[in-house]
């Protein structure tokens, strides 16, 4: 089956909707997804199916400009990422830049989104939109693997103490049953580079954030090679989930992921910022559990 085919295929299939008239008309070539959600929604077989999506992946790298969705307006493209989620058992997310938006806080979000020069209004309904995508953390059956680099809890695009709400988010999201979230520390030697971000959905396609835009991969062989390096980056023996540490001899004492997760707030030494972060909201941003201090060095002990 050709394109043409293909467009033919996709007008018998016509439902009232503008896109899809563009698809018939051939103005506008359907994307995977597009294919994808018309013969789900018809309820074709499985080998229809099939046939219509082979002819969709020969196009399987796909660019779309950010430009162009700033028309369409930005909260639609996350009504959009959260159906492709919606349909999604395991996904895999690598972020070497900044907090994946499925763990934002409404603040570090609003800064994200905030860069991309939209309207009051415009951000308030991306912001709800990217926030409404995180419901998935919490539905039953979902396997939700994210690997962050360092950097991520060091890059300050927000306020210190907005940043502390953030990092206690990753804290509070790393414990929840669906969820595994690991650091790639800054002291580890690597075998591989982070290179961008990208979305692995099941192993059925990929989604790489450029500058100028966002790409979908579909090709299996190209999917296999994303895999690929996300697991590179998870088997590394010294990666810990950020958990909270084990009590020991009547000290808490953080594992390596939640110093890293301390030290990105605090550094080394929190001392100079206690006239400004006392003890006591360590213990209301969570990183002490709750009738313990701070102390030097950074552990979190029982009062004496």
């Amino acid at each position: 089956m050709n394109k043409a085919e293909l467009g033919s295929a996709l007008r018998a299939l016509r439902q009232a909707s503008g896109r899809l008239s563009k698809i018939e008309n051939g103005s506008v070539m359907p994307s995977v997804v597009d294919v994808e959600q018309i013969l789900t929604a018809v309820g074709v077989s499985e080998a229809v199916k099939a046939e219509y999506m082979s002819v969709a992946r020969a196009a399987a790298t796909e660019a779309t400009a950010w430009r162009l969705y700033r028309r369409l307006g930005y909260h639609r493209k996350q009504q959009q990422i959260q159906a492709v989620e919606s349909r999604t058992t395991l996904l895999r997310l690598f972020q070497p830049a900044l907090v994946p938006g499925l763990l934002q806080t409404p603040e570090y979000a609003q800064a994200v989104l905030g860069r991309k020069q939209l309207t009051p209004d415009q951000l308030v309904r991306a912001v709800g939109a990217r926030l409404a995508r995180q419901s998935i953390l919490y539905e039953p059956g979902r396997q939700l693997r994210f690997i962050v680099t360092e950097p991520v809890l060091r890059w300050r695009i927000v306020p210190p103490l907005v940043m502390a709400g953030q990092l206690d988010r990753l804290v509070a999201v790393s414990r929840l049953p669906s969820v595994d979230l690991r650091i790639v520390p800054l002291s580890v030697r690597q075998t591989d580079f982070p290179n961008h971000s990208f979305s692995i959905k099941d192993d059925r396609m990929v989604t790489v954030e450029t500058v100028h835009a966002e790409l979908t991969v579909s090709d299996p062989r190209d999917v296999s090679l994303y895999i690929e390096k996300f697991e590179r980056f998870a088997e590394q023996p010294l990666r810990r989930r950020v958990v909270w540490g084990r009590r020991r001899r009547g000290l808490w004492v953080r594992r390596p992921a939640q110093s890293l997760v301390v030290e990105a707030l605090f550094g080394t030494n929190p001392e100079p910022y206690w006239s400004t972060w006392p003890p006591s909201s360590c213990v209301r941003a969570g990183m002490c559990p709750s009738g313990l201090i701070w102390s030097v060095p950074p552990i979190c002990r029982w009062p004496s």
